[in-house]
C-alpha cells in the first residue's frame, strides 16, 4: 500500500519552475517529460512555468522568484548533480536525489562498484579505455555482452555484442558519448521497480520489441509489452522490491526513481542500473507503475511536488 497523500492547496507550492530540455542526447525525451508534467500541474491550478534549460540560463536570473522546482532535465547536466548543485545553492527545493547521489547514480561504473561492495548482485563488468582493452575484457566476460556509455541514459549508445567481429563498431559508437562500460548479458526476463516517496511500486516486466530494451523499444515502438503488475510469485516480487530499496540506500537516493533488473540463467535477479530522474512520457514506466496503485499522472506530479515540501 502507498502512504496516503498529504493535502496541500495549489497556492501552498508557490511559484513552481518545471525544468526540461538541456543539452544531453536525452533532450527530446526531456522536453516531452517536462511538457507533460507542466500540463498536469496547470490542470490542478499550480502556478507553474515551463523552462527549456540551456548551459547558461541557470547562472542568470531565470529562476529568480520561484519557490520550488520539478527537474525533468534527463541526462548529463540535469541528472548528474550539476543542476542539483545550482538548485541547492539557490535554496530551491526539488524532489529526488541530491548532488552526490545524482552524480554517483549517473555513473554506471561507480554505482555498480558500490553495489558490488555492498553485496548486491550485478552482472560482471569492465571499463576498457581503448579497443584493445575492450577485446581483452570481452574474453573475460564472455559473449554475448552489452556495451554502453558509462554516463548516459535512455539506452543511448547501447549495443548487444555477440562476437569479436561486432565489438569494434559497438565500442566506437558508445565511446562517442564518453567512457565505456562492458557488462555481461543476463539471460532472462527484464524488470523494473519504481519507487515513490520511499515506497516501491508494483513491478513491471518488460518484453521489448526487438532483442533488448533499446531507445526504439523504449520511446518509439508500440510493440514493446509492459506487464504491470508483473506476473511473478510473491517471493520474487518481495525480493526485487527489497533489492530496489537496498540499491537506493547504497547510492543515497531519496524519494523517487527507478531500478532496473535482469534475471540470470538461474533465475536470480541482477541489478543493472538506477535511474534518479525517470521519464514522464506516454511510454514511461514510473507513471505506469503508479497507475497500478491508483495514482494517475496528475496525482503523481502532485506527489512529487509534495516531496519538495518535505525538503523545504
Amino acid at each position: 500500500m502507498m502512504p496516503s497523500a498529504r493535502i496541500h492547496q495549489p497556492r501552498a507550492f508557490g511559484k513552481v519552475a518545471v525544468l526540461c530540455g538541456g543539452w544531453s542526447p536525452e533532450r527530446e525525451i526531456s522536453l516531452q517529460s517536462g511538457s507533460n508534467v507542466y500540463a498536469a500541474l496547470e490542470r490542478q491550478g499550480v502556478d507553474a512555468t515551463l523552462l527549456d534549460v540551456d548551459r547558461t540560463m541557470l547562472l542568470g536570473p531565470a529562476l529568480d522568484g520561484f519557490d520550488r522546482v520539478l527537474n525533468l532535465v534527463h541526462g548529463r547536466g540535469g541528472e548528474d548533480g550539476q543542476l542539483q548543485a545550482v538548485l541547492d545553492l539557490r535554496g530551491l527545493p526539488y524532489p529526488g536525489a541530491g548532488v552526490a547521489a545524482s552524480a554517483l547514480a549517473m555513473d554506471k561504473l561507480r554505482s555498480k562498484r558500490v553495489w558490488r561492495d555492498a553485496g548486491l548482485p550485478t552482472p560482471a563488468f569492465a571499463a576498457p579505455g581503448d579497443l584493445a582493452a575492450a577485446h581483452a575484457a570481452a574474453e573475460h566476460i564472455g559473449y554475448p555482452l552489452f556495451i554502453k556509455p558509462v554516463a548516459d541514459g535512455s539506452s543511448v549508445g547501447i549495443h548487444k555484442v555477440r562476437s569479436g567481429e561486432q565489438l569494434e563498431a559497438a565500442f566506437l559508437d558508445a565511446a562517442q558519448y564518453g567512457d565505456v562500460l562492458m557488462e555481461a548479458f543476463a539471460e532472462g526476463r527484464e524488470f523494473t521497480c519504481a519507487v515513490l516517496d520511499g515506497t516501491p511500486l508494483p513491478l513491471i516486466c518488460i518484453e521489448p520489441a526487438g532483442e533488448f530494451y533499446d531507445y526504439h523499444a523504449k520511446y518509439l515502438s508500440d510493440e514493446t509489452r509492459y506487464l504491470c503488475p508483473a506476473p511473478v510469485d510473491e517471493a520474487l516480487r518481495d525480493r526485487l522490491q527489497a533489492m530496489a530499496l537496498e540499491a537506493f540506500a547504497a547510492i543515497g537516493v531519496r524519494q523517487w526513481g527507478r531500478v532496473d533488473f535482469m534475471l540470470d540463467a538461474n533465475g536470480a535477479p541482477q541489478l543493472l542500473e538506477i535511474n534518479t530522474l525517470p521519464g514522464m512520457t506516454t511510454h514511461s514506466l514510473v507513471p505506469m507503475a503508479a497507475q497500478a496503485v491508483g495514482i494517475d499522472f496528475d496525482a503523481l506530479c502532485w506527489r512529487l511536488l509534495e516531496c519538495t515540501m518535505e525538503a523545504a
